[in-house]
């Protein structure tokens, strides 16, 4: 038997019902054959994918900053975060840029954390987390500014511990800043933050 530890690319026999265009995505339906030869109908978002950066500094600490999330009706602490909306930029490079954008930040090392699908059953977008160290201030692109729920931003930082702390009292919903924050706490704890995958 095949081992169940790790996800596996596939495709069940698909017809798309429709599509209704958004503004960041798509809403779709799909009529879906099961393998028993049923069908069953399916909507969701059709989602760009996405990066996230937990930044840690030498001090052990996490860059987070707190954005408005109209949805939800919440200021969520989050760890800086962008589209993969940008034709043909390497989810590296887009999360270089980001925490440029969003902290004024540069990182020497970067490695990969984890790959999250945040809401597997209702969209498309996947998510991977990088780890940056190395850390310095940079003046943010030429041509970026601060615009919408980036504009109301704050930026701080806390200790991982801290926002661990926070996550199990509850306190943090975010869920990129979630898996990043506890990969990371397990890749201090368990020698693993030198075998982290390469970005």
């Amino acid at each position: 038997m095949a081992s169940m530890l790790g996800d596996e690319a596939v495709e069940w026999p698909t017809t798309r019902l429709g599509t209704t265009p958004g503004i960041l995505m798509d809403f779709v339906v799909d009529q879906v054959t099961t393998p028993d030869g049923g069908t069953m109908t399916r909507n969701y978002l059709e989602h760009p994918d996405s990066v996230g950066v937990i930044a840690l500094d030498d001090q052990g600490r996490v860059a987070i900053e707190r954005q408005y999330r109209h949805p939800v009706r919440h200021r969520l602490v989050e760890a800086p975060a962008g589209l993969c909306d940008v034709a043909g930029e390497d989810p590296a490079a887009t999360a270089r840029r980001e925490l440029a954008e969003e902290l004024g930040l540069a990182a020497e090392r970067w490695s990969v954390l984890v790959d999250i699908y945040a809401t597997p059953g209702c969209s498309t977008q996947g998510t991977r987390v990088y780890l940056a160290q190395g850390l310095t201030a940079v003046p943010r692109p030429d041509g970026f500014t601060l615009e919408g729920e980036e504009a109301d931003m704050a930026i701080g930082w806390a200790g991982v511990d801290e926002l661990v702390d926070g996550i199990f009292a509850g306190r943090l919903m975010n869920p990129t800043i979630i898996t990043g924050v506890l990969a990371l706490k397990v890749a201090l704890t368990t020698g693993r933050i030198d075998t982290l995958r390469p970005a």
